[in-house]
């Protein structure tokens, strides 16, 4: 028969190892346990936050996930973004992406309907500016835009 003694060993140690999966810094066996439930339930938190990622992945395929060509044409830039489904509220989120990095839209055609294509000509809002901008630049803020916008549109 196991002794009371390794009985008590066997749950010290198991609480133990408990705590320290839990990064727990409790000494009792409530305040160990407490912590582990609040553990799992950010865990599982993290899991669902997971699956909306790799759901919102999922439907923006390399078909469908926007497709970004930016030209530099002597001070301005060229900037082309399409993708074969329709992105409500898109615009707004790119249009945002050159006003943070100060860029002014001198012209732009833009359909919306089935698809999202946008053709758009901007220039930089202060010509005299220290700072470089690039292709990459420009690219890089459109991305960012488009992220902006589909961590939105997970949580409507």
């Amino acid at each position: 028969m196991v002794s009371r003694e390794q009985k008590r060993a066997a749950k010290q140690k198991k609480l133990q190892l408990l705590r320290s999966i839990t990064n727990s810094h409790a000494h009792d066996k409530a305040s160990i346990i407490l912590d582990a439930s609040n553990y799992i339930k950010d865990l599982k938190q993290r899991v669902e936050k997971l699956n909306q990622d790799v759901a919102t992945a999922a439907s923006f395929t390399s078909q469908n996930f926007p497709t970004i060509r930016v030209e530099e044409q002597e001070n301005d830039f060229l900037i082309k973004v399409f993708t074969a489904r329709n992105c409500q509220g898109l615009l707004v989120f790119i249009l945002e992406a050159f006003e943070e990095l100060g860029l002014e839209v001198l012209q732009a055609r833009v359909s919306t309907s089935d698809s999202f294509h946008l053709e758009a000509i901007a220039t930089r809002e202060n010509k005299e500016a220290e700072d470089h901008i690039d292709t990459q630049v420009v690219k890089q803020v459109v991305l960012q835009g488009i992220q902006k916008w589909i961590e939105v549109s997970e949580q409507e």
